[in-house]
């Protein structure tokens, strides 16, 4: 089976949204010292490649550890978004051919070539999916989406208004934030699982996500 991982590498000092926890993993007990080893993590709960929970911007919206796992590891459809410019909107009229026929499938990522820009300024300047992307998903009821970005809304020109969360999330959809090496990903409906840390009562978590190919074997959503 070949696996690939579309997750950042959790690292000190590493990008997040501004304003969010800074990232420090310290080496707090080693082998040769303690005779084992041992870091301390200090991290937001939006750290690296993670899923944003309804509760990240719903009031008494579900918590990150009450989403049912079963929705979180299933097929997926890798919508290619080409190159787009800084800023851009990206709306479901430009989409819209690669997002027939999603019956049995768990989620949708959005694959703009953005996660190369990860660490740097120009990171925060990626595009973003319009609400009627959201919409349409939703009424096709998939309820999972991932992008390569650090955010499906504006992260420099919100005005505090986060529109594709609202919709998405406001829906009991869940979001993944930050996905890495989507353009590796080269068979068609891979299989992919977006599992979270089981933070209790958190808005959101860090995921190891991956995307398998079973090969010749049926493994399919249940």
């Amino acid at each position: 089976m070949r696996i690939t991982d579309l997750s950042q590498p959790i690292r000190t000092g590493m990008q997040v949204y501004p304003g969010d926890p800074e990232v420090t993993v310290t080496t707090v007990a080693t082998v040769a010292e303690d005779g084992y080893q041992v870091a301390s993590l200090h991290a937001g709960s939006h750290t690296g490649t993670h899923l944003d929970a309804p509760l990240h911007s719903v009031l008494g919206g579900e918590a990150v550890d009450g989403i049912d796992l079963a929705r979180l590891v299933g097929r997926a459809r890798i919508v290619r978004c080409g190159s787009p410019d800084p800023h851009a909107v990206i709306r479901w009229e430009a989409v819209a051919d690669q997002l027939q026929d999603l019956a049995g499938l768990a989620m949708v990522l959005f694959h703009t070539g953005w996660s190369g820009h990860f660490g740097s300024p120009r990171y925060l300047e990626h595009p973003v999916l319009a609400v009627d992307v959201a919409e349409a998903l939703l009424a096709a009821g998939v309820t999972v989406v991932g992008v390569d970005t650090l955010n499906p809304d504006s992260t420099l020109r919100n005005g505090g208004v986060l529109p594709f969360h609202t919709v998405f999330l406001g829906a009991g959809g869940v979001i993944v934030e930050n996905l890495a090496n989507l353009d590796a990903v080269d068979w068609d409906r891979p299989l992919v699982s977006v599992l979270p840390l089981a933070l209790e009562g958190a808005d959101g978590a860090p995921v190891r996500a991956v995307a398998m190919d079973p090969g010749a074997g049926p493994v399919e959503r249940g």
